[in-house]
């Protein structure tokens, strides 16, 4: 069986100090810091991704190998209103999306990609949430 990986882009991501991001380094491995092709904005005090053709387009995070997947995807899927107790369209979608990471590999991970429209939300043009220096 092969392992379940996430990218985390926004407050699940280590130095947030979110409760679910307390959760997710309880129940995952940090592997590498990350770059997924799209554009991030704000939708509210967290951010969202979606996905972008142009190649310099990079939305910076963290990828983590889960433990027990079956047991920690259901808890972030609530936490990211995905899944069919939420109205439809869901906030987010969790779809297995290609990664860059920072020491050069590739790979694919679960992405919580916003699910909205994005007309009138604030492009955070750096790609990072944290303000982090990008990769």
């Amino acid at each position: 069986m092969n392992p379940d990986y996430i990218f985390v882009y926004g407050t699940l991501r280590r130095g947030t100090h979110s409760e679910m991001s307390k959760l997710l380094t309880k129940h995952a491995e940090f592997i590498d810091n990350a770059a997924y092709q799209g554009k991030l904005y704000k939708i509210d005090a967290y951010p969202g991704a979606v996905p972008s053709d142009d190649p310099d387009d990079a939305v910076q995070g963290e990828v983590y190998k889960l433990h027990q997947a079956d047991a920690v995807l259901p808890l972030l899927d609530r936490y990211e209103e995905f899944g069919p107790e939420f109205p439809e369209p869901n906030e987010y979608t969790r779809r297995k999306q290609a990664l860059l990471l920072k020491n050069g590999r590739t790979m694919t991970a679960w992405v919580y990609l916003y699910n909205h429209p994005t007309e009138g939300l604030e492009l955070i043009e750096s790609g990072n949430f944290l303000n982090k220096p990008p990769l």
